[in-house]
């Protein structure tokens, strides 16, 4: 490095560089700096510096400093000598080596390094010769490097999202309408700026006008608000809106807010006169500073090209307003929305074409964007302004038929509709796939390629087919017709209310599917998890082994809906059913309504299939076309049609031999009738009234299944009331029956024996304590008696029932319906289930209408139902077929607590008759009668023997006669005899209590005549409550048709002589009596008594006395004596 000294005032370093410049030297040569003598720049440009001192005692000095070629120039203007450095000029320079601020005007190296460092934001900095486009200045003590020209433009994430935010819109435009409306002919508009924030104004005056129409002073402001109540045209309306707003307004930031009031200012439906207010003449609106203006509503747009020019791409546009092009800089801008040529101002209608107006007008000429930089600055920002803005590529050639068939732009395009969420909107835009390449058909997007040697190459939009896919979307929805005419957005929109809510999307969806439109994006919308697929419904019905196999196969597209959903669905009344992935899909009404139907006619299974059981086959062929029935199901269905159509001539079988009675003719009908049910593998109820003999019909059933199963184990349910009674029922008529009787504390719990007999005989109540152990064995049969204990479909009685398996059912009751319809599901759920559909069906389509609105449309509906299924004759009905009267016995069998005190005086009275009589005495003590009388009490009930506890209350007798009395007394009247008055009274307390109407007579009563006279003739007194002695004979009763014998009489004499109080001359119904008697007790052996003595002549037995004092020593401990069972 060499220096010397060139003149007095100046230094020249020659050869200078930075990079080997060493403080050593500079020590070694000069004094060293004073750190009191600082210097700030006043200048700095390349190679030249100019500083001036800061210290303020000294009088100011300025050191220059020159980079010339390779030799560094100082100068001073001290007055030191210069042959070497003064300390100014060493203040300045040892500053210049410290701080890179100063040192890069003067090093290249390093210039270039940090020119390099912001030449990569615009992709140049490889190119050599940098310092042509860029400069490195100093202002305000920063260093600024920034390109030589305006038009140079940089590309980094910074930049493009301010040119985003600057250049692209994203706010949706509303739809307009042009109208048109009445002229207000003194009104005026006058469009100005605003004399401080000089944004656009609309102002509404009236003025006086000359002959020749100009405007006269004064001008006096109307406000718009007080107009809009004289106007209904929508168009006036908001015009006058936009006027008011615009008047008000004092917010220039809400661009495309004003943008859309102007639109509706300058469609100007009431023709006012439009002027603008020159502010230049006078800054009040008067009449003579006003200038009338000329509005177009001419479509303007702004076109924008590329071209490549070296290694830059040249960004520029053009305006076209009508059929002429403008620069982007040669019209006015007035009032900063509006293109003013030659008196007419054209609004700029959308925002994207200002804000492209306005960031070109800022930088005139052409933009530049090195090569390097251009493909993301297209991606990001070209392409998106594409979207509202033609752009013209000129660079890139059109493709070469080779080009279009090598790379697929010769097959025909794809269109889809992509939808995202866009606010409380849903957002379609409508895209053609050409080749490889999507591009949105609303937008101005150019269709390129790219071939094997990466040159790109235009395709041609194929406009006809671009208008076609627009068609088929605008005309889906009003709304989409209006957004069609605004240009700057590429793309519809729905709220998502519209589009879900109202299900609009699925006919829409398939509409556009058949015409191979492809929809994207449905499932990603927010808050939403509909299908969009309408349902594909296939259904399917097969045969299988007791019910038809419903297969119904629900698909949203791939996706299936199972029944267990669908049934919910279905079941909640909700038109959304969820599918296998989790999304929704959208039941049309049609199909809810018809899935409801299937649904109540048969059950879900486990494998997914609607069981609809065979008895309800009719059904079948009410819901389902035929062509969904498989072969097989057909031909059964033929097969049950058939048979009951013609069910009044069903075969008769066989009374079996092993029945030891005579069936008469109605009972060997429903003999024939169970088989026929049993032929079809159905279930039935057998209704019967009561007499008619319904148990000797199901004991011959019984037996007639020995010649058609071989396992013949069969479940009987009866009242705990009535157990009694069917074992000897059974033992009288079908003693072969191998019985097993499950009842009782000491029963055995298991099923090990069930399969050696023919009759499990148990309880209702037994059922419900065993039924996890009864519900595991297969009957062939299970029969319920008096089946209207399971009534209530809810109760636990139903329920466990429901659980018994068997091959079949039979439910038998006297009386199926006690209240209402209702009281049929459930027992004929039980035994034909699926017959009468799901408890809410039943109460829907029967129940409801019947017994509320006596629909009687629906009860014949039901009759038909059930007909073939349901048997009950009434006594009237097989009038001829039937005895002069019907007897029965209903055994009552007596609770623990009643037990109890009936054996401890039966002990008693053994032990007096062993002790107090002669073995070959005929005579009865009187103490020993007085015993037996006790024993007849206490089996009506313990309360009537003086020396029993009163708090014993238990009287299976009148529990019995109470059920009968209840189930009984709504259609028939009742007579009820005791001997007893102290029976009578407990029944007339409990009939009080029930408010069941009764008469009385008694020894007591006076006016005989007057009680039996109400009793005939009151329908409200259904019960008469008689003491044998004061009405056993005498009286005539034929408004009675059941007579309760509560116990039996020493004499059957008697008995008869009380039943015929209603069995009489007179009697036009058939008279059923039944005795109550408590099993194991001195009133069987009474019974038996009785038919050892039915035979004697009737003056031969007089009285019960006579007939206890024929009675030796054997016979009355006979009375006492156990019979096993």
């Amino acid at each position: 490095m060499v220096h010397h000294s060139l003149h007095n005032d100046e230094y020249i370093i020659r050869q200078f560089d930075f990079g080997s410049w060493e403080m050593q030297w500079l020590s070694d040569t000069t004094t060293a700096p004073s750190p009191y003598l600082l210097f700030t720049p006043t200048q700095l440009e390349e190679d030249l510096g100019v500083f001036v001192s800061e210290h303020g005692t000294m009088v100011n000095t300025t050191v220059q400093v020159k980079k010339q070629d390779d030799d560094l120039l100082l100068s001073c203007s001290c007055q030191q000598p210069k042959d070497q450095l003064c300390e100014h000029q060493q203040a300045v320079l040892y500053n210049i080596t410290r701080r890179e601020s100063y040192r890069i005007f003067f090093d290249d190296h390093l210039r270039h390094e940090k020119v390099s460092a912001v030449a990569k934001d615009y992709g140049m900095e490889h190119m050599k010769d940098l310092m042509s486009y860029f400069k490195v200045s100093y202002n305000d003590g920063q260093v600024n490097i920034i390109p030589r020209t305006s038009n140079l433009l940089p590309v980094t994430d910074e930049s493009l999202q301010q040119l985003s935010s600057l250049l692209l819109s994203s706010s949706p435009m509303p739809p307009d309408t042009d109208h048109t409306g009445d002229v207000a002919a003194t009104r005026l508009l006058v469009i100005r700026q605003h004399k401080y924030y000089r944004h656009v104004v609309a102002e509404l005056y009236t003025a006086a006008t000359t002959k020749e129409g100009k405007v006269k002073n004064p001008l006096s402001a109307v406000n718009p608000l007080d107009v809009i109540w004289e106007k209904e045209d929508p168009a006036a309306l908001k015009c006058y809106t936009a006027i008011s707003r615009l008047q008000n307004n004092i917010d220039n930031k809400q661009i495309a807010t004003v943008i859309q009031n102007l639109k509706a200012i300058i469609r100007n439906p009431d023709k006012l006169p439009i002027y603008y207010h020159d502010a230049a003449a006078a800054e009040n609106v008067t009449a003579t500073n006003i200038v009338p203006i000329q509005f177009s509503t001419d479509e303007m747009q702004v076109k924008l090209s590329v071209d490549k020019e070296g290694e830059f791409y040249a960004w520029s546009g053009q305006l076209h307003i009508r059929d002429r092009s403008y620069s982007l800089y040669e019209l006015d801008i007035r009032f900063g929305y509006f293109m003013h040529d030659a008196g007419t101002f054209f609004l700029v209608d959308q925002l994207s074409t200002l804000q492209l107006i306005q960031f070109f007008r800022k930088r005139p000429g052409r933009l530049l964007i090195h090569q390097s930089k251009y493909q993301a600055f297209r991606n990001a920002l070209l392409h998106k302004i594409a979207l509202h803005t033609p752009v013209e590529y000129k660079h890139i050639p059109p493709a070469t038929n080779d080009q279009l068939r090598q790379y697929g732009f010769q097959q025909a395009p794809e269109r889809f509709i992509y939808l995202s969420d866009f606010g409380p909107h849903v957002m379609l835009i409508p895209i053609m796939r050409y080749g490889d390449v999507e591009v949105s058909v609303r937008s101005n997007q150019q269709v390129y390629g790219v071939d094997h040697k990466g040159k790109e190459f235009m395709v041609k939009r194929e406009d006809a087919a671009e208008k076609d896919f627009i068609s088929l979307i605008v005309r889906q929805h009003p709304f989409f017709m209006e957004q069609a005419q605004e240009k700057s957005i590429d793309y519809f929109y729905l709220h998502k209310k519209r589009f879900l809510d109202d299900a609009w999307f699925l006919d829409t969806f398939e509409r556009w599917r058949q015409e191979g439109i492809q929809i994207l994006g449905f499932n990603e919308l927010s808050d939403n998890k509909l299908s969009q697929y309408k349902p594909e419904v296939k259904v399917q019905v097969i045969s299988g082994v007791n019910w038809f196999d419903t297969r119904i196969d629900v698909r949203y597209g791939k996706k299936k809906a199972s029944l267990k959903h669908l049934h919910k669905a279905v079941r909640d009344k909700r038109r959304y059913v969820q599918l296998d992935d989790g999304t929704i899909g959208l039941l049309p009404a049609e199909w809810l309504e018809r899935f409801d139907a299937y649904f109540k006619s048969g059950d879900i299974g486990p494998d997914d299939l609607l069981h609809t059981y065979k008895i309800n086959f009719s059904s079948i062929t009410a819901l389902y076309e035929e062509e969904v029935l498989s072969a097989e199901v057909q031909t059964e269905i033929r097969a049950y049609e058939e048979k009951l159509s013609n069910f009044d001539a069903i075969p008769a079988i066989p009374v079996p031999a092993a029945l030891q009675t005579t069936l008469r003719p109605y009972q060997q009908l429903g003999l024939n009738w169970l088989n026929f049910l049993d032929d079809c593998n159905f279930g039935g109820c057998l209704a019967d009234d009561m007499g008619l003999g319904k148990t000797i019909q199901i004991i011959a059933f019984i037996l007639s299944q020995r010649e058609k199963v071989s396992h013949n184990t069969n479940l009987l349910v009866v009242p705990s009331s009535l157990i009694f009674n069917w074992q000897q029922e059974l033992q009288k008529f079908a003693p072969s029956i191998h019985v097993h009787t499950i009842y009782g504390a000491d029963r055995a719990k298991n099923t090990a024996v069930f399969d050696q007999h023919e009759v499990i005989l148990t309880t209702y109540g037994t059922l419900l304590a065993d039924i996890t152990f009864l519900k595991t064995y297969v009957f062939n049969y299970v029969f319920l008696d008096e089946s209207q204990h399971i009534k209530n479909p809810g109760s636990q009685r139903y329920k466990a029932a429901r659980l018994l398996q068997s091959r079949n059912k039979i439910a038998i009751t006297g009386t199926p319906i006690e209240n209402n319809t209702f009281d049929l599901y459930a027992q004929l759920s039980f035994a034909c289930p699926g017959l009468l559909g799901n408890k809410q069906y039943f109460k829907d389509i029967y129940s409801s209408p019947i017994d509320k609105f006596k629909d009687s449309r629906r009860a014949k509906e039901l009759q038909t139902r059930i007909k073939p299924f349901v048997l009950r004759r009434t006594k009237q009905q097989v009038a001829t077929e039937l005895p002069e009267k019907t007897e029965m016995v209903l055994y009552c069998e007596m609770k623990q607590a009643q037990q109890e005190i009936y054996h401890k005086h039966e002990e008693e009275i053994r032990e007096m008759i062993k002790t107090s009589m002669a073995d070959d005495s005929t005579k009865t003590p009187m103490h020993i009668l007085k015993g037996l009388i006790r024993l007849r009490q206490i089996c009506d009930a313990p309360v009537l023997v003086k020396d029993e506890v009163k708090t014993i209350n238990d009287s299976a007798k009148l529990d019995m006669l109470l059920e009968q009395i209840q189930s009984k007394s709504p259609q028939h009247k009742i007579l009820v005899f005791s001997q007893f008055v102290g029976m009578l009274e407990l029944v007339k307390a409990a009939l009080e209590e029930l408010c069941i109407g009764y008469c009385w007579l008694s020894g007591k009563t006076l006016q005989r005549g007057k009680v039996v006279n109400e009793f005939q003739e009151n329908p409200e007194k259904r019960v008469f409550l008689i003491s044998l002695k004061a009405g056993g004979t005498g009286l005539n009763l034929t408004a009675a048709d059941y007579v309760y014998i509560i116990e039996p009489w020493w004499n059957p004499a008697v008995e008869q002589q009380a039943i015929d109080r209603s069995y009489r001359i007179g009697q036009e119904k058939h008279v059923v009596a039944v005795r109550l008697i408590c099993p194991d007790t001195i009133e069987e052996k009474i019974v038996k008594l009785q038919t050892s003595k039915k035979d004697l002549a009737d003056d031969l037995i007089q009285t019960d006395s006579a007939l206890l004092a024929t009675l030796n020593k054997a016979a009355l401990l006979s009375l006492l004596q156990h019979d096993p069972h």
